[in-house]
């Protein structure tokens, strides 16, 4: 694995690992393994780990790999350790910290909204907030689900579900269910946050992207006391019909300088899912760019 991300020949003689390439490559080589054997000594990594670790550290050389892995944000249900993954989710997660409204703008896989869930699940725990709202914008209903068959919970479900996902992933399904029944926490449609004042609540916006200009403003002025709210989108997945201005861009030029507004930008190289979806992300960008200009 690290011949493949550093480009050099590895070997392994009796207890020496003895390594090939240039001397630049060598040195980070030799950082690398020294950075994850200390790692080892208190958690197991996979391959996809290590090969994410290396390319942290080789975009950071002074990075300590132990202050990434040490920085935990949520142990789920089924005891996986939730932690930052790169430089840029742990800014996120420290923003998320300190600041009452952080922004979170970037391709889909960099754990954008996931990070945001396990950071909500962990106040809830702690009794920092006394519940957790999850929202996003039904833009392919336009937020009109009257039409839809079913109660209101069939109607909006497809559109929560990412969100359901993510929950499911921290924590038991029969605890989700009996904190849903209690109001404890609440997944609902962008329309629905309208007239309310949200409390020592956890706020989550998912796919902010698709939320108009006054939508984006009506939901920023539900935030209550003692609350925390984060935003995510990608700028470039905007649905909406008509060629209506998104709020999430909208809200980029409009709130970039108020104190205690904090905006995390990830980029494909912060991509943490399989593999390939660095790969993919990365060539559609390329694509794009060149569309553009003409070259389709």
């Amino acid at each position: 694995m690290l011949e493949a991300e550093l480009g050099v020949s590895m070997g392994l003689r009796g207890s020496t690992i003895h390594v090939q390439g240039p001397n630049r490559d060598v040195e980070l080589v030799e950082r690398v393994l020294h950075e994850l054997i200390d790692a080892l000594q208190f958690r197991e990594l996979s391959p996809v780990e290590m090969a994410r670790a290396a390319r942290t550290l080789q975009a950071h050389p002074q990075m300590r790999l132990r202050s990434l892995l040490d920085d935990v944000v949520l142990t789920t249900s089924s005891r996986r350790i939730v932690s930052p993954k790169g430089v840029t989710q742990q800014s996120y997660i420290h923003a998320i910290r300190s600041h009452d409204i952080v922004f979170g703008i970037g391709p889909a896989g960099t754990g954008k909204t996931y990070l945001a869930m396990a950071m909500a699940v962990r106040a809830l725990q702690e009794r920092q907030v006394k519940r957790i709202i999850l929202t996003r914008p039904a833009v392919e209903a336009g937020e009109r689900l009257g039409f839809l068959p079913g109660d209101l919970a069939e109607k909006i479900n497809p559109y929560l579900r990412p969100l359901y996902d993510a929950l499911h992933d921290m924590m038991e399904p029969g605890r989700i269910a009996a904190l849903m029944e209690r109001g404890t926490i609440e997944v609902a449609p962008l329309a629905f946050m309208r007239g309310r004042t949200l409390n020592d609540s956890f706020i989550i916006l998912d796919e902010a992207q698709n939320t108009t200009a006054e939508q984006m403003k009506m939901f920023l002025t539900r935030l209550g006391f003692d609350s925390k709210t984060v935003i995510t989108g990608d700028v470039t997945q905007i649905d909406l019909p008509g060629g209506a201005r998104s709020g999430l861009r909208h809200a980029e030029r409009v709130l970039s300088k108020i104190e205690g507004i904090e905006f995390v930008y990830f980029s494909h190289s912060d991509v943490v899912r399989h593999p390939l979806v660095q790969s993919i992300v990365q060539a559609y960008d390329v694509h794009e760019s060149r569309s553009s200009g003409g070259d389709i």
